[in-house]
């Protein structure tokens, strides 16, 4: 009796979530489910009604097709809330996507990851967007601790270690120990501003116009940082800036590497700016323990390899980095007594009374 009471409560109180809110995915993890959403995010929206008419990979496919009355809006900059009431739709249709159409008397308790350095202000962006899309509570961590917690670094210890997530719009260069960050840093170099690299330098070198899906897979398919035994090619097209005309043209890894040459030294030059300023005794820990890499950025061909040969400290790629702080967010939920430390703001904030 006891049981089938329980489960009829259960059935009523939605699932608990974590969220990876990011400037181009947004992941989320299921309490007992694990991640069941792997959504870019971008909200399509009709200018004249106002109504979403696309969410997530549906609206992406729509970036730079859509008729002048509807918006692809990616609600994100830089990893932090842009377009509120986007960013809210958003996060509702997250929230519906898990309950799975199902009515929940009550919503999910909510754990988000936000970029290192975010301001209060941000946060509080994050957690009222997640509260009026319909979670009774929100915690808010830093994506970098999320993504240390996911790939089972033992932050809570006396001892440091060093993330690196590079995300698409920020780049979080973290140390941590002890539950908090000891030393860290929150740049604008990463997958986005690297696209923005490749559709400059095709512009100049070839004269062709192209888009961020054009780069995007460019940087995917012939991104690599060190050359390696042959070349890749890939073939794009895009519009002749001379001609006005369509145009396809042969790009190789060559020239990928050297259009994001300078946001890669960008990049390298921030992880050691950390590095000499994290005191010694953290800093032996992590000499001795490696840097991490997560994020989309930690994919690109090479990059370990040329951080290792620069920095002098050994260098991996997390096992499978693009899930890292959705997998952290989860175990967040699953015990948030022992996590109590890493939730920035701690609030048990109740939903905006009508």
């Amino acid at each position: 009796m006891w049981e089938k009471l329980r489960q009829k409560v259960r059935g009523l109180v939605s699932d608990d979530i974590g969220i990876d809110l990011g400037t181009a995915n947004t992941l989320v993890y299921v309490r007992g489910r694990g991640i069941i959403v792997n959504e870019p995010t971008v909200v399509a929206v009709n200018q004249k009604t106002g109504q979403v008419v696309a969410v997530g990979s549906e609206a992406k496919r729509m970036l730079g097709r859509t008729p002048e009355h509807i918006t692809a809006v990616q609600p994100l900059t830089d990893g932090v809330i842009s377009d509120f009431e986007v960013a809210e739709e958003f996060l509702a249709y997250l929230i519906r996507r898990v309950a799975e159409g199902k009515k929940k008397l009550f919503g999910p308790r909510v754990v988000i990851g936000v970029p290192f350095g975010t301001t209060n202000v941000e946060r509080r962006a994050v957690r009222d967007a997640a509260l009026n899309a319909g979670a009774r509570e929100v915690h808010v961590v830093e994506q970098p601790m999320a993504a240390a917690i996911g790939i089972r670094l033992p932050v809570d210890d006396a001892s440091g270690s060093m993330v690196v997530d590079i995300g698409g719009g920020t780049t979080d260069i973290t140390v941590m120990s002890l539950n908090g960050v000891v030393n860290g840093k929150n740049i604008k170099v990463a997958g986005n501003r690297l696209n923005n690299d490749i559709i400059s330098y095709v512009r100049d070198e070839f004269k062709i116009l192209i888009g961020e899906r054009t780069a995007e897979d460019l940087k995917i398919h012939a991104g690599a940082i060190i050359s390696g035994p042959a070349p890749i090619e890939v073939t794009i097209r895009g519009r002749d800036l001379v001609t006005g005309l369509p145009r396809e043209v042969v790009v190789t890894d060559a020239d990928v590497r050297e259009a994001i040459a300078p946001s890669i030294d960008a990049l390298v030059e921030a992880i050691k700016e950390v590095l000499e300023t994290t005191p010694p005794e953290v800093l032996a820990d992590v000499m001795r323990r490696g840097i991490y890499l997560v994020g989309g950025g930690a994919l690109i061909r090479g990059f370990d390899e040329f951080l290792r040969e620069w920095l002098k400290v050994s260098v991996y790629i997390a096992d499978d980095p693009l899930t890292s702080v959705a997998r952290g967010t989860g175990i967040v939920l699953e015990d948030l007594l022992r996590f109590n430390e890493v939730i920035i703001d701690e609030e048990h904030v109740l939903p905006p009374q009508l």
